[in-house]
């Protein structure tokens, strides 16, 4: 088994940071226990990336323990021709990190000498090398594409491939990162995969946060949104308004002297138009523009941050071209970018077989979280979201495409759906987006509609009205075949999310009663709740439902279904109706599922804790190794999946929809851009399932 994975950057600006963030997301949905570790860091503040890596994942270390020494250090070091020392203060630090750890990433060093001092340090290459084989490391070099035609690309990894095995490397595959459109590399005759990623502008591009931080900017105006936004190309505002509007780009930077009032309008008017989507403004000379001119572009509610700077235009555009973007903890975009990129470029199936890394047996939340977008990548399916201009789903759209989760429709007036984004600084393009007032199908789902409520006098008039509510329009998609599922609820209450689905899509054949689950993400495993939040007193038949859909909604999700009714009796220790009414629907479990561990009633801590059950049921299978709970009603388990999440910190995913003939998934409202992107993996998953 692979241990440790070193990523080594064959030159300066090869992205290895895509590949390394990469490899982490990758690791994390197998590996419990994972470190991350550079030798070098600059000393001259954190490490952005390894400050990233270590606040993102669950790793075994923090930030200080999981680099070897400073390029200061390191430089004293080699200076005093202790070089060996050198080597032998990175490699203890490492081995601290690595006893703690199920695996580690190595993101190799940007060793970089000082004026003068290039004879006595190491070559990068044969630094990175001699550590990979200290550490036992399998290697996988990453060369930079960028201005490379096929042939050069080509060459360059066979090169880095063979450059790394004579220095008695182990090279597992070759990436070559911010590769052309149209570029492919041709690597049959080595006997290591390669990959391709290709150059995707939003990682390389700094945000408008990156510039301002550079430049020494004040912000003026625009949020956190607003400075997130991607800097795509620079145009300096000089000549007249009709040139300058002329040369305006998407994602354009526009730096401009702050008196210019014209240009300030000009821009921020054709942004709100929908002519250009900017990316923000920069006015220079230290001159703040006129409070009467503030107040007409505030009114235009651009969205766009505005930067004022003390230098003049010249010395602006020249600092700003040279700014390094990087992925960090500020930029959250750039991330799912980046991962999207590595995960739709790099067959990670395969190299999942290359480092042969074991799969933990604890399930952390994150593993989780990470096999839900996994396998809904795997098996795509296309979502219908009906708050389309809620600034959450927008986000979460955008991660979603990013992330390759699913193909996407999102209802609304797609004019007010692309404003916003616009605003909000997102990229949906990918997203189909329609408009139940106008879409033509909103007559063939009235005639649909009618039919099916036909039972209850809905008229074709009133099925035209009602299908041109947003829940009911996505609901007629999903039940038409023209969306594999539903995700709603951001906005609207969870009775209007899945009341439409009740009443057209209906529950499957064997299923009295649709019911929900809440997957209970704790510390070292899953846990399965249901019904925590539709049926507030289910009878024993709609309970054996309840428990017979939660442990078919366990086995979709991996998770083995050992089935725990109930109650606040163990076995025959108590008696009364609620008690009975749990032994009935275990009866009715056992005979319908025979082959499916169920045990009730059962006290909670009975169904959870293995010294609990040895003393209460000692010869049950299910008793103290439960993963299904299932409550007798919404009051205990509403409260116990609340307690639950807020006293042991566990993370609730939830409430997922099930008994349905086709997926419908609810969202809190309180739901954050995660959770959402959580449901939408879930529910794609569900209908791959289906």
């Amino acid at each position: 088994m692979a241990r440790s994975v070193y990523v080594a950057g064959l030159g300066p600006g090869v992205g290895k940071g895509t590949v390394a963030l990469g490899l982490v997301e990758l690791l994390s949905r197998q590996v419990a226990r994972i470190g991350v570790f550079r030798p070098l860091v600059s000393g001259a503040g954190d490490d952005p990336l390894l400050t990233l890596l270590t606040k993102r994942y669950p790793v075994v270390a923090p930030y200080a323990d999981s680099y070897g020494v400073t390029t200061a250090e390191a430089s004293a070091l080699v200076a005093d021709g202790k070089w060996e020392e050198l080597i032998s203060r990175i490699v203890e630090r490492y081995r601290e990190l690595e006893r703690q750890a199920g695996s580690v990433v190595v993101i190799g060093s940007d060793f970089s000498p000082a004026a003068g001092e290039r004879d006595e340090m190491p070559r990068e290459l044969g630094f990175n090398a001699r550590l990979a084989t200290e550490f036992g490391s399998v290697v996988i070099p990453v060369i930079s594409g960028e201005d490379r035609g096929a042939e050069s690309l080509t060459a360059a990894a066979r090169s880095a491939y063979h450059s790394l095995a004579d220095l008695d490397a182990t090279v597992v595959a070759v990436i070559a990162n911010r590769v052309a459109a149209g570029v492919s590399l041709d690597g049959g005759d080595l006997p290591v995969p390669m990959w391709s990623i290709p150059e995707i502008a939003t990682i390389a591009a700094p945000t408008v946060a990156e510039v301002a931080a550079a430049l020494d900017a004040t912000v003026l105006s625009g949020g956190e949104g607003a400075l997130d936004r991607d800097v795509l190309d620079y145009v300096v505002g000089a000549a007249h308004v009709p040139t300058v509007l002329e040369h305006l780009t998407d994602g354009a930077l526009m730096i401009t002297p702050g008196d210019r009032a014209d240009l300030l309008l000009a821009a921020s008017a054709a942004h709100a138009a929908g002519n250009v989507t900017l990316s923000g403004l920069v006015l220079t000379l230290g001159e703040r523009p006129d409070p009467r001119v503030v107040r007409v572009v505030e009114r235009l509610n651009t969205g766009l941050a505005m930067l004022v700077v003390a230098s003049d235009s010249y010395h602006t555009i020249a600092a700003a071209t040279h700014i390094q973007a990087g992925l960090s903890t500020g930029t959250p975009r750039k991330i799912e970018a980046a991962l999207g990129a590595f995960e739709e470029n790099v067959d990670t199936a395969a190299l999942t077989r290359l480092l042969d890394v074991a799969r933990s047996s604890r399930v952390t939340p994150l593993m989780f979280e990470n096999d839900l977008i996994d396998r809904a990548r795997a098996e795509r399916r296309h979502l219908v979201l009906p708050e389309g201009t809620d600034e959450r789903i927008l986000r979460a759209t955008e991660t979603l495409l990013r992330r390759g989760v699913a193909d996407l429709t999102l209802l609304g007036d797609p004019a007010e759906i692309t404003r916003r984004a616009r605003e909000l600084g997102v990229e949906i393009g990918a997203a189909r987006l329609v408009d139940p007032e106008t879409s033509p199908w909103r007559d063939d789902f009235a005639e649909r509609y009618a039919e099916l409520r036909k039972h209850r006098a809905v008229t074709l008039d009133l099925a035209y009205d009602v299908v041109r509510d947003v829940n009911y329009f996505g609901t007629m998609m999903v039940a038409e075949g023209l969306a594999d599922g539903m995700v709603s609820g951001a906005n609207h209450t969870t009775a209007a999310t899945i009341r439409p689905a009740f009443e057209i899509i209906k529950t499957v054949p064997d299923v009295s009663v649709a019911s929900s689950v809440f997957f209970m993400l704790l510390a070292d495993r899953v846990l399965v709740y249901g019904d925590c939040a539709v049926n507030p007193d289910p009878d024993a038949a709609q309970l054996a439902d309840i428990a017979l859909s939660s442990a078919r909604t366990a086995a979709a999700f991996g998770i083995d279904p050992r089935v725990a009714m109930l109650s606040y009796s163990t076995g025959k220790s108590g008696s009364g109706a609620d008690v009975e009414k749990v032994a009935a629907a275990t009866a009715l479990v056992h005979e319908r599922r025979p082959d499916l561990p169920v045990e009730g009633p059962i006290q909670y801590d009975a169904a959870i804790d293995p010294a609990v059950a040895a003393t209460k049921l000692p010869e049950s299978t299910v008793a103290g190794k439960a993963t299904v709970f299932v409550f007798p009603d919404l009051n205990t388990g509403n409260n116990t999946y609340k307690a639950v999440q807020r006293s042991a910190g566990a993370v609730a995913v939830g409430p997922v929809m099930q008994g349905l003939r086709r997926p419908v998934n609810d969202l809190s409202r309180g739901a954050t851009v995660k959770d959402i992107v959580n449901t939408v993996a879930i529910t794609a998953i569900q209908a791959a399932v289906r």
